[in-house]
């Protein structure tokens, strides 16, 4: 009877409504669990968090590394780089309305050109100027009166036109005021001079500029001009 009995025992719990309930129970449990996984996962997760944060520093490294590998001038040739100064007027239209000639025609070029207004221009500062064997044999440096005479003429360039009405026969540098003299221009800088017209008295034929000299983009020279104009029958 006792054989009997556990063996029964045995039989229910191996029974298929006994074997279908715990077979249910994994069915109806797995699919809430994996559920809560991936949206804990996904959305409130520590981990994954972090892993975020780790991902966008390396996004924003790699897309630099690619902008740098596209750049053209790692390719370009150190000559080939640097375009030269437009040419607004060249040296011969230049002598056309100065009447300086060597060695004091201290304009090479000009590079941007409003009548009557405002001139750029540059001078090409050479060893081969005549004034750096005394100025000094040791230490070539371009004397600042000079930089000041080089700015007056692109002065000049501004004021000897008809719209302003100057004349090449009685043209003046009448006085400087305020300048100064910021750093050494040496054999080999260009000089880049921008002049602009400040005040302009006709009666009396009186111009007041203003002048800033560039080497490089930095300020080397700076100051006020006074020009005296007026016609050939003054």
């Amino acid at each position: 009877m006792a054989a009997s009995a556990f063996s029964n025992s045995l039989l229910l719990s191996a029974s298929p409504s006994s074997h279908s309930s715990l077979s249910h129970r994994p069915c109806s449990i797995l699919p809430p669990q994996q559920s809560q996984i991936s949206l804990g996962g996904f959305r409130s997760h520590p981990r994954a968090t972090q892993l975020k944060k780790k991902e966008n520093p390396c996004l924003l490294t790699t897309h630099c590394s690619l902008d740098a590998a596209k750049d053209p001038k790692e390719d370009t040739p150190i000559e080939s780089r640097f375009p030269a100064f437009p040419t607004v007027m060249d040296i011969n239209q230049i002598r056309e309305i100065l009447p300086h000639r060597f060695p004091f025609l201290l304009v090479d070029r000009v590079i941007e050109y409003n009548p009557g207004v405002s001139a750029v221009a540059i001078k090409n500062v050479t060893i081969n100027d005549n004034f750096f064997p005394g100025h000094f044999p040791e230490r070539p440096i371009m004397p600042g009166v000079l930089m000041v005479e080089a700015m007056a003429q692109v002065g000049g360039l501004v004021m000897l036109q008809p719209e302003v009405g100057g004349s090449r026969e009685n043209f003046f540098f009448a006085g400087i005021d305020k300048v100064r003299f910021r750093k050494p221009v040496i054999a080999g800088d260009t000089l880049v001079m921008r002049m602009t017209l400040i005040k302009l008295q006709k009666r009396f034929g009186i111009a007041k500029m203003e002048g800033k000299a560039y080497v490089g983009g930095e300020v080397v020279c700076e100051g006020e001009f006074l020009m005296a104009t007026g016609s050939g029958s003054e």
